[in-house]
């Protein structure tokens, strides 16, 4: 419920802030056009203040559908609509400043490419500062009331294991619908609860409990399950007593017990359905991804073709054979593709002893090409497999499927990173965990990676691959 009630709010945000920007827009008309030259008559502003030729007000206009177009895709691609955004007044501030100094640039980079009619830059300064004002001051007013509001929302957790706990925190992430946790029940009296709640029973006592503060004029009124499958029976009982109560009832199940990658629940034709592995979900930071890698990869084939055509002339010269090698890998969900490399080895490398895992001290490469992979040089042809959608810039390495057959049932885990494209660099990569390092540690880094993913993160490990991921004692 809580949920549905903050999509509302957020929708209503958006429409709200569409409404702001064609407000800042015709405010930062008047202001620029109107009040400035109204200022600098009677002998109050600059001589400047006058613009150098008069501008009609149907010039500006014609422009705005567009802005609103730009404005409000920045808004919701910098992520100003989630929940998370208004824990406090500085970070509600600070996301709305962002999202409209983005705007401010966008609008700003628009129009001057613009060459029908010179676009005022005070005019644009006017529209950035106005627009920030009415998002931040809405946002702020709106706060100030939540935060006023005497309507308590009373909710009881059944279950302080970890997803009571995590429970907890997200209840408390929406402010603006005055929960608050009357306690938690628990099997064990003694067991740990965030702060400000207590234990008020055991698990079996949802109903007592409900009645009790009901007698007390303090009426629960939500009750929260967040109780591990294993309790069927329990939670078959609860239901049935709690059901001639008028609290609602939600179950959270707890899956912290086992391995789950990306769990969410999706509604199938009315059936609610439970994942528990998954790839990620698809959304629109994702197809931001796809569009830096395309974009990120051309540009570092362009602007490198000189020194690949240099690497593949070295590559022909150091021993007979092509200049690329293709190898077998696996990728998204295991799909395979032929994976792009300059050819380190001769040909017939491989020929009497099958694949190889490469360790240190290498003696099948060429000379040229144990350079080439002391430096990662070898993997650039690899731009070109995320070119064709095969591979991402960044994301967890991929595996020959000998191999993998062979780690599905030796590391932990090890399957779990096929639930997002294969990279050329990782956050396994840039720490160290490359070539015969741990490979339980290289799955806990891509792990982390796939499980905390945002835009943000991908930037930092390209950022942190040009610093210390190309030369490394692991690269051979």
């Amino acid at each position: 419920m809580l949920q549905e009630q903050s999509r509302l709010f957020q929708r209503i945000l958006f429409f709200a802030d569409a409404a702001f920007v064609a407000l800042a827009w015709v405010t930062a008309f008047v202001l620029r056009f109107q009040a400035m030259p109204a200022l600098a008559a009677w002998g109050i502003g600059p001589a400047w203040f006058v613009p150098p030729e008069p501008v009609a007000f149907g010039q500006y206009v014609w422009m705005l559908p567009w802005v609103l177009l730009g404005a409000c895709a920045v808004f919701y691609a910098s992520g100003l609509y989630g929940a998370d955004r208004a824990l406090n007044l500085f970070r509600l501030a600070w996301s709305v400043a962002r999202a409209a100094l983005f705007s401010f640039v966008l609008v700003s980079a628009a129009v001057t490419f613009n060459q029908a009619f010179y676009v005022s830059r005070l005019f644009l300064v006017a529209f950035g500062v106005v627009l920030c004002v009415l998002l931040i001051g809405a946002r702020a007013g709106l706060f100030a009331t939540f935060r006023r509001r005497r309507h308590v929302r009373r909710v009881l957790v059944v279950g302080a294991g970890k997803s009571g706990h995590r429970l907890a925190e997200t209840l408390r992430a929406y402010p603006w619908a005055h929960v608050e946790i009357a306690g938690f029940l628990d099997d064990n009296p003694d067991a740990d609860v965030p702060d400000g709640t207590r234990v008020l029973g055991r698990a079996h006592e949802a109903p007592l409990v409900l009645d009790r503060y009901d007698a007390d004029g303090q009426r629960i009124h939500d009750v929260y399950l967040a109780l591990p499958l294993a309790a069927a029976p329990l939670l078959e009982g609860l239901l049935a007593e709690l059901s001639t109560r008028t609290a609602h009832v939600y179950f959270v199940p707890d899956l912290f017990g086992f391995e789950v990658l990306n769990a969410r629940v999706s509604d199938l034709d009315g059936l609610p359905v439970l994942h528990l592995i998954d790839e990620v979900p698809f959304q629109f930071s994702w197809v931001a991804k796809r569009a830096i890698d395309v974009a990120f990869s051309a540009g570092v084939l362009l602007l490198l073709s000189p020194i690949l055509a240099a690497l593949a002339v070295g590559v022909k010269l150091s021993s007979p054979g092509p200049v690329f090698y293709r190898q077998e890998r696996l990728s998204l969900n295991g799909q395979r593709f032929w994976m792009l490399k300059f050819r380190s080895m001769p040909v017939d490398a491989e020929a009497g002893t099958g694949a190889v895992w490469a360790r240190a001290g290498e003696v099948r490469a060429t000379r040229f090409g144990a350079f080439l992979r002391r430096t990662s040089l070898d993997e650039l042809p690899q731009f070109f497999n995320v070119l064709r959608g095969e591979m991402s810039v960044v994301g967890p390495r991929p595996e020959r499927p000998v191999f993998v057959e062979q780690f599905r049932n030796e590391v932990p885990r090890y399957m779990l990173k096929h639930k997002v494209p294969a990279g050329i660099t990782g956050w396994a990569q840039v720490h160290g965990w490359r070539g015969s390092t741990s490979l339980e540690k290289r799955i806990e880094y891509d792990l982390y990676y796939i499980q905390n993913w945002s835009l943000r993160l991908d930037l930092k490990i390209m950022v942190m691959t040009v610093w210390k991921g190309f030369v490394h004692r692991n690269a051979y």
